[in-house]
């Protein structure tokens, strides 16, 4: 286990977790920037615009950065870019990029065409309001996030996945209410996400996010979820919530020095819509006809009877 600054991800086997897709191998496919992933059988694109991913990952950080490697992140581009590929998403991947290649990757990426959905990934070390470019300058969320509010992408479904540490805490699992302030960062944050955006964060704000040699426990985990029959066509905030339940629920670090450690994902959502950005229309009725951005009408609520219980 290695502590870095500032911030830090908890990498070199420090973390185990009891869930078995974490200790399976991972394939050898072959992947690397600008890599595109490949409709499977069966699969149709419903327009030439595909949904799209783009993975931003840093394992190794330039000589002289006082910020240790990160393993485990190449296992996790590698399951994501497979998952999300089956799923009809086409998947870049860009790795150990400076700051500013990290911020010119997502302005390009911003006015770039996507059929109904947008997913990214960051991964790296982080800080409360940052992740970490190769470089080891920081790269501010809040103007990657303002860089998606254009008319490009209006209308349009946008997820980001972040790993990164948001802190130094450590999360006991203790159900109690913290006693620090988030407000003033909750709101700030707030203001910078585009409507019609969700973003997960590994861990909550001042707390550390785990790195194991073989994936971090959030990236896995949401892999593991939609490679399981029916989670792919849950509405997203359901899905986000499946996440972080097994996240925390089954998941406790082992080692003399983390030992029961926990971590808890942190959704942050300015969705003003249902949103099915993973589910098979062709074998879920209720899915039928939805598509990544679909607006709740009247006649898909359902009135029910007053009662008293």
């Amino acid at each position: 286990m290695q502590l870095c600054r500032p911030g830090f991800d908890l990498d070199s086997g420090a973390a185990d977790t009891d869930n078995e897709h974490m200790q399976q191998s991972l394939d050898a496919e072959s992947f690397h920037s600008q890599t595109g992933s490949v409709l499977q059988p069966g699969q149709m694109a419903h327009s030439e615009e595909r949904n799209r991913a783009v993975l931003v990952s840093v394992s190794k950080f330039h000589p002289g950065v006082m910020l240790g490697p990160r393993p485990g992140a190449k296992s996790d581009a590698k399951r994501l870019h497979r998952t999300l590929s089956k799923l009809g998403f086409k998947v870049d991947i860009h790795s150990d990029l400076s700051r500013d290649e990290i911020y010119d990757v997502f302005l390009k990426e911003s006015r770039r065409p996507v059929n109904d959905c947008f997913l990214a990934v960051l991964s790296s070390h982080g800080d409360e309001d940052c992740v970490f470019g190769a470089d080891g300058n920081p790269v501010r969320l809040s103007r990657i996030f303002r860089y998606f509010d254009n008319k490009s992408m209006e209308g349009k479904a946008k997820l980001f996945l972040i790993q990164a540490c948001r802190g130094d805490a450590l999360d006991d699992g203790v159900e109690v209410d913290s006693g620090g302030d988030t407000s003033e960062w909750s709101f700030s944050q707030h203001l910078s996400v585009p409507i019609d955006t969700a973003v997960m964060y590994a861990t909550a704000p001042g707390y550390a996010a785990f790195m194991h040699i073989t994936g971090s426990v959030f990236l896995q985990t949401f892999c593991t979820l939609l490679e399981e029959d029916g989670n792919r066509n849950l509405e997203l905030t359901r899905l986000m919530t499946r996440l972080s339940h097994r996240v925390a629920y089954t998941f406790q670090a082992k080692g003399r020095e983390l030992g029961g450690k926990k971590e808890m994902p942190c959704l942050l959502t300015r969705l003003t819509r249902e949103v099915f950005p993973f589910a098979e229309p062709e074998k879920d009725s209720r899915a039928a006809g939805i598509s990544a951005t679909s607006l709740i009408s009247p006649e898909n609520v359902k009135t029910r009877t007053p009662s008293i219980s």
